[in-house]
């Protein structure tokens, strides 16, 4: 995982493959909203496979002639996976159109269920995620299910370190992190090229040659060539080609194409950013101990409020039940950092990237800024299991919202999870 650099248990890991295919890779939404079957909102409960959230998304906002705002859901699930969850359409009134949200046809998507609720879903209403993932090409099956199954009982005392996975970063061309990047140092023009541009021998061909053809200066040649996958390209190159026929490119035509973007996906870039740092902090907190409170830890609460004025015996009582974990920052303008040897480590990071809180104003583009937040530096994990199949070692287990399965399988494989 990028910027993990920590384990907490100490078996050898078992190795293997995750997402030879998809359906390898199940994920099912624990919901915090059930909707009730009456109410002005329509709730879908899809089954998609191999596609983002977004994409199914903006593909029923497209095939029913609606603004992507009317649509909602409370967490963005894997691509490469066979995933369940609710995605929430605001005020569909009548039966008429009611009818029309079950007769769409989206690309490898599944409507499970369809009806109405009360509420409209927003972001974060998720209570965690169920997971059923096979892991394959392993040596000998049954060991690697008793190894595994050690670990996952580690896990479920300790807790796992919240890193942030590749899916936050981008897999096979890594690079989110990268504009987000390009976005703290002010610099739009970089944050577009970093997108658009700098193929990747990983890609198809076509894609290689699209952004090659930007990084030349050939926005119209560009987009001929640009492929299915490169939606979001698209969206922005188009603004550039608009742009360039009125004169030079400007820093305002570089906004105006990441304003073209879906808003889940202009707010990813910093996000991204934030989540490389933090896997950093967390990898140092970690080393100090995942299960144990140190003095000048800031702690929070299941719901994410900081638990104030305990004694550190108490601090570490809620934390031995899973009621508090300490946290490490995702930085911001006004994130606080921890008191003594945590906040200063924490201090430490940032300066050896040679930034300060305010280099997350984002000037330029102040809505893409962020005051940044302190997130849990570990996740608990329950209902886990671990069973030899016929193909491979077949591991179960639920997590808490916002956290990565593939931080559990990095525990359990000692090698790098995608």
């Amino acid at each position: 995982m990028l910027n993990a650099n920590t384990y907490v248990t100490s078996q050898k890991g078992i190795g293997g493959t995750i997402r030879n295919r998809y359906e390898d890779f199940y994920v099912e939404e624990i919901p915090e909203v059930v909707p009730s079957g009456e109410g002005p909102n329509v709730y879908i409960w899809i089954e998609k496979l191999g596609r983002t959230t977004l994409d199914v998304v903006l593909d029923i906002s497209r095939d029913l002639h609606i603004s992507r705002k009317r649509m909602g859901f409370a967490g963005m699930k894997d691509k490469k996976a066979l995933t369940r969850q609710w995605i929430c359409i605001a005020n569909i009134d009548s039966e008429e159109q009611m009818q029309q949200v079950k007769d769409l046809d989206i690309y490898k998507t599944d409507f499970l269920k369809v009806v109405r609720g009360r509420k409209k879903l927003r972001m974060g209403q998720l209570k965690g995620n169920k997971f059923r993932i096979l892991i394959k090409d392993l040596d000998d099956f049954q060991e690697s299910a008793d190894i595994a199954n050690e670990v996952l009982k580690e896990l479920e005392a300790k807790g796992v370190p919240n890193y942030f996975g590749w899916q936050r970063f981008g897999k096979p061309r890594t690079n989110t992190h990268l504009v987000g990047e390009a976005l703290i140092e002010n610099d739009l023009k970089k944050a577009v090229d970093r997108y658009i541009g700098g193929p990747s021998e990983e890609e198809h061909q076509e894609n290689q040659m699209a952004r090659q053809a930007y990084d030349d200066g050939n926005l119209e040649e560009s987009l001929e060539l640009m492929g299915k996958g490169m939606r979001y390209e698209k969206m922005m190159i188009r603004e550039l080609i608009k742009d360039s026929k009125k004169g030079e490119l400007t820093d305002k035509s570089y906004k105006n194409a990441l304003y073209a973007l879906p808003k889940p996906l202009q707010r990813m870039f910093v996000h991204a950013y934030q989540s490389y740092l933090f896997n950093e902090a967390v990898s140092n907190r970690v080393a100090m101990g995942i299960d144990k409170y140190i003095e000048g830890d800031i702690i929070i609460d299941t719901e994410e409020h900081i638990v104030y004025d305990k004694t550190p015996e108490e601090y570490q009582e809620l934390m031995d039940n899973f009621d508090a974990n300490p946290t490490c920052p995702l930085y911001g303008t006004k994130v606080p950092y921890a008191g003594g040897a945590v906040g200063e480590m924490e201090e430490n990071v940032l300066k050896g990237y040679g930034l300060t809180k305010e280099d997350f104003e984002v000037p330029k583009m102040p809505r893409l800024g962020s005051h940044g937040l302190r997130r849990s530096m570990r996740f608990q994990v329950w209902d886990a299991s671990a069973e030899a199949t016929d193909d491979g070692v077949l591991c179960e287990f639920s997590i808490n919202k916002g956290s990565y399965a593939t931080a559990v399988l990095r525990e359990i494989m000692k090698v790098d999870v995608v």
